[in-house]
């Protein structure tokens, strides 16, 4: 029996089984393709894409992606998972072209509140005033009409959330960059946003990702090198949570590409 099963998955029709039973339900190959996330994720890292993350996608067939299932929930999914957290990076679909995979930060789920006020972001968690005040640092609260607020929730944690000081009001760059009227995120969608925050093309611009679209989280990342193909061997085989930890207290170099990607 185990050599017929050898025989089998040494055979091409075995092999290709397996490799897309493993692209389909378990990992995918996904290569940033901008800088929307630096420095937290950089242009030429190549990552595995945990696609169990939250729950199993309806596959498709890489590069040409055909689906290969049908959409039996309506959902996305094969089998339903957890939904994006706070604070997750995500690969998703992107809402108005489905066949294009980005990856930005979680900033609020269904419920929540969120709002932009001379680039800082604002959020108001679902669970209320009281959850705020028992889990945010007292300077970090602010309240208005009522409602208590988190300033920038995620930037300490997240040492890779940055903004450029060279983009400023000057009637040429986008009013959605600086300020953004509080928005309740819909239920079961996620706001997404870029870590390099005044050059990310994210929900501020095209609004919230439904949980159809969730594709999985990066799991680590296995190659990576820079524009002049040189391999950044301290980045290969790191997880994103260890490449955080390095970056805790340090002064990040950051150049900006101009423009929103």
């Amino acid at each position: 029996m185990l050599r017929k099963v050898y025989n089998w998955s040494s055979s091409w029709t075995g092999t290709i089984v397996i490799v897309l039973t493993i692209i389909f339900f378990i990992a995918q190959a996904f290569v940033i393709p901008s800088g929307s996330m630096k420095n937290t994720l950089l242009i030429g890292d190549m990552l595995f894409v945990k696609k169990f993350s939250y729950g199993i996608p309806v596959p498709r067939i890489p590069w040409i992606e055909v689906q290969v299932l049908p959409d039996f929930k309506g959902n996305g999914h094969l089998l339903e998972g957890d939904r994006p957290k706070r604070g997750d990076i995500v690969v998703f679909r992107y809402p108005n072209n489905d066949n294009i995979h980005y990856v930005k930060r979680a900033v609020a789920i269904g419920g929540d509140i969120v709002a932009l006020k001379d680039k800082h972001l604002f959020l108001h968690p679902k669970e209320g005033n009281e959850y705020i005040k028992e889990n945010y640092p007292k300077e970090k609260i602010i309240e208005s009409n009522g409602r208590l607020w988190v300033m920038d929730p995620y930037k300490e944690k997240h040492p890779g959330i940055h903004n450029d000081p060279s983009v400023k009001r000057d009637g040429l760059q986008p009013y959605q960059l600086f300020d953004m009227m509080p928005i309740k995120i819909p239920e079961d969608e996620t706001f997404m946003m870029g870590d390099n925050r005044d050059h990310s093309n994210d929900s501020r611009f095209w609004g919230t990702v439904p949980y159809k679209f969730i594709v999985g989280k990066p799991w680590f990342i296995y190659f990576s090198w820079n524009e002049n193909k040189e391999i950044r061997w301290n980045r290969v085989f790191r997880t994103v949570d260890s490449l955080e930890k390095d970056m805790q207290g340090k002064e990040l170099e950051i150049n900006h590409k101009e423009g929103i990607y």
